[in-house]
């Protein structure tokens, strides 16, 4: 039986180009997202018998939807990679959006995670949790997003311990990256900013997926953004959350 990789979040950015380094090294995949268009668009692309399954993981319910699609699989790879930000003033941006959002974020990992387990115990697995470096200390006007990605951070270090010697939990942790995610998150006026410092999706993927293999507990791709998760350790929390408000200020 073909050995599959669950990708979620596999339509665009940093998930396609995951999907496509998959792929490279003989998976089948099977590509979650909620564009059936864009989906069907990559698995012609791939060529390769994969399968995918157009869902809204931030729909209650849609986690347990995509398990018994796998039901009929060999998973042996789950990358839980979709997710979004908002950006705003907590008070200011609209609660039911920011509930949609950390659906997506946390409880949609969690679930799929709990779900595929144990089909992923059966053999030697991997499973690979995207964060973000916004998980390494609080973000002003991104309060719940950086919320959301300090969980996947600590879950995934933690099921690691729980799971060693069965599955390989890592957890790769971006920082700016060419993606539809600042447009997304509305925060299209920072876009000059970004571009200095953005990396683009195809090298993220690929620091990611050898991450992965090699059993990396977490992975931040580029020098400034491990530079910067070092200084989040050891400079004043207060300081960096004066230094994080005045770059995202709104």
């Amino acid at each position: 039986m073909d050995s599959y990789a669950v990708v979620t979040g596999a339509s665009k950015g940093i998930g396609r180009d995951i999907a496509i380094l998959l792929a490279k090294k003989g998976y089948k995949l099977l590509l979650i997202a909620r564009s059936a268009t864009e989906l069907k668009q990559l698995n012609e692309e791939l060529q390769n018998g994969s399968l995918y399954f157009a869902v809204d993981l931030s729909e209650p319910g849609a986690a347990k939807k995509v398990a018994e699609f796998c039901d009929k699989l060999q998973v042996s790879v789950l990358v839980n990679n979709a997710g979004f930000g908002l950006w705003g003033n907590f008070d200011e941006c609209n609660i039911e959006q920011q509930l949609n959002m950390l659906q997506l974020n946390i409880n949609a990992v969690v679930e799929l995670t709990h779900y595929l387990l144990p089909q992923l115990k059966q053999q030697s697995s991997y499973i690979l949790n995207v964060s973000s470096t916004a998980a390494y200390q609080a973000v002003p006007t991104l309060a719940a997003y950086a919320a959301s990605k300090a969980f996947v951070l600590s879950f995934s270090r933690a099921l690691r311990v729980e799971l060693k010697g069965s599955v390989s939990v890592s957890c790769l942790c971006p920082g700016p990256t060419d993606t539809s995610f600042a447009h997304r998150a509305g925060m299209d006026s920072l876009a000059d900013l970004a571009e200095k410092f953005n990396m683009k999706p195809a090298e993220v993927a690929k620091l990611g997926v050898e991450g992965m293999f090699k059993k990396k507990a977490e992975i931040i791709p580029g020098f400034l953004n491990k530079l910067s998760s070092i200084g989040a350790r050891y400079i004043n929390k207060s300081l960096i959350e004066r230094i994080t408000a005045g770059l995202y200020k709104k």
